[in-house]
């Protein structure tokens, strides 16, 4: 079929629909191709295009876009947070302040922003390969080549690090305590603050620390406790003193499989056969275990502590503030917790295939609930009494309260979505990408099915019918003080 053909059809498909939408421009509902309505929870709007490929929502703090599961923008201008995602979570960039990151796969990262000093710097890395730093503060510059050489600063959870064809040879750098390792590792020598150590890993090693003090950040000084370590054919010997110095020092001796001692003034435990037959008394904790054999027989009793456990057959447990037990580990499973700040709860069924999540902060007249059944829906409520339900769920409760698979992932499978909004009592609901839509307030309701080529309204003014974007039907004003049909 030639263009021409078609024209006069689309002529009066616009002439039709045209003074619809300018007339409707705040509610457009043009098929599949546009779908825009207000926000149920907030103060906002959304348009949707191409079912579940394109939208667009924006509210008093932040404004998204996205193309799932290809892009997506999300900028919070209150907080002046912003994040770009291309085929999350394939690469993704996030800003917050001065600080942003742009990764692929966290094996290609660049990151920069302004440290404390206000000193901006930059940093590369390709994972685990190469690091790289360049800052306005030239002290804190590093470059590093895996396994060539380099420095690193205040990455891999050290203050610093510095190698030369690892692993060869390695320095780092956690505080004031340097390790020297050659042959990662398996020799190492270790010193710092009252610290001296060696090992020549797995045969032997030897550490001691003795008592110092330091400053904390009040300006006071205070105890930082010794110990004295060594180990014989790791791990199957060693022996240990740490908190020396402090009102609960302790020894430790482990000679596997046949025994494992802890010795303290707090506390005492003792493990035969290891780890097989566990006795433990807590005297800070005023209870007494015994684990025969552990983990499988556990019985507690104490002030501080009660446990009945059979693994994996039943367990309960319950000390002043906290409550856990299983039946058929890990067929179901539930944790309890309460204190003056509040009260949660959960109970799941094989971990993740079913949980049910309570949080009720004290004094609050609304507890916070998640309720998750993999992959057929997810469920919540906030402290506002506001709602949300959504039907198809494979990842959502997998990766839980997680914004970027909500954006990018969510709108492709979720099949069903309804809001309800605690405050107003304000209803929402959509099927398949809004194929049908249904919106219900205090003072109007509407129903809209095949993308808006059937609706019917009712409010204030009276109820009004569409079908093919063509109003027809008389609109029957509503007397006052009756509600909407």
């Amino acid at each position: 079929m030639r263009f021409n053909s078609i024209r006069p059809l689309l002529a009066y498909g616009f002439a039709v629909a045209t003074p619809w939408l300018a007339a409707n421009a705040s509610d457009i509902e043009a098929g599949p191709f546009l779908h825009q309505f207000s926000l149920t929870l907030e103060e906002g709007r959304r348009d949707e295009a191409m079912g579940p490929f394109w939208h667009h929502e924006q509210n008093a703090m932040s404004v998204t876009y996205a193309v799932p599961p290809f892009f997506s923008h999300a900028r919070n201008t209150t907080l002046d947070i912003e994040e770009y995602d291309f085929l999350y979570p394939l690469v993704t960039y996030d800003r917050h302040g001065t600080e942003y990151r742009l990764q692929w796969l966290q094996l290609l990262s660049y990151a920069g922003g302004k440290n404390q000093a206000d000193k901006a710097s930059r940093r590369y890395t390709f994972f685990p390969f190469v690091f790289i730093q360049r800052s306005q503060d030239t002290n804190e510059n590093y470059t590093a080549v895996l396994p060539f050489g380099g420095r690193i600063g205040k990455r891999l959870f050290r203050d610093e690090s510095k190698f030369v064809m690892f692993p060869l040879y390695l320095e780092t750098r956690k505080k004031d305590v340097v390790t020297d390792n050659y042959l990662f590792p398996i020799y190492h020598q270790r010193h710092g603050d009252g610290l001296k150590g060696w090992q020549l890993w797995p045969f032997y090693g030897a550490e001691h620390k003795a008592v110092t003090t330091r400053t904390n950040l009040v300006d006071e000084p205070e105890i930082v406790p010794g110990h004295d370590k060594s180990f014989v054919l790791w791990p199957l010997v060693a022996n240990e003193k740490t908190g020396l110095g402090t009102d609960n020092p302790a020894t430790n001796r482990i000679v596997l499989p046949f025994f494992s001692t802890l010795r303290s003034p707090k506390r005492d435990s003792s493990t035969y056969l290891w780890p097989l037959f566990t006795i433990t008394e807590d005297r800070a904790q005023k209870y007494r275990e015994y684990g025969m054999p552990w983990p499988f027989y556990v019985y507690t009793r104490g002030e501080g502590k009660t446990v009945n456990r059979v693994f994996p057959i039943y367990s309960h447990a319950y000390s002043t503030n906290l409550e856990s037990g299983f039946c058929f580990w890990p067929i179901y499973k539930y944790n309890r917790f309460h204190d003056t700040a509040g009260e949660q709860r959960r109970d799941r069924v094989f971990y993740f295939i079913y949980s049910d999540t309570t949080v009720k902060p004290a004094g609050a007249k609304i507890a916070r609930r998640r309720t998750d059944l993999w992959p057929l829906f997810t469920a919540r409520r906030d402290e506002n009494g506001n709602e949300r339900l959504q039907l198809l769920a494979p990842m959502e409760s997998v990766v839980p309260e997680n914004p970027a698979i909500e954006r990018n992932l969510s709108p492709l499978w979720s099949v069903w979505r309804a809001e309800q909004n605690g405050q107003t009592g304000k209803r929402s609901g959509s099927l398949l990408w809004n194929l049908y839509r249904q919106e219900d307030g205090p003072n109007i309701k509407k129903r809209s099915f095949l993308f808006g080529l059937f609706h019917y309204e009712s409010g204030p003014e009276g109820t009004r019918w569409r079908v093919c974007y063509i109003p027809f039907g008389k609109t029957k004003p509503v007397k006052s003080g009756d509600a909407p049909k």
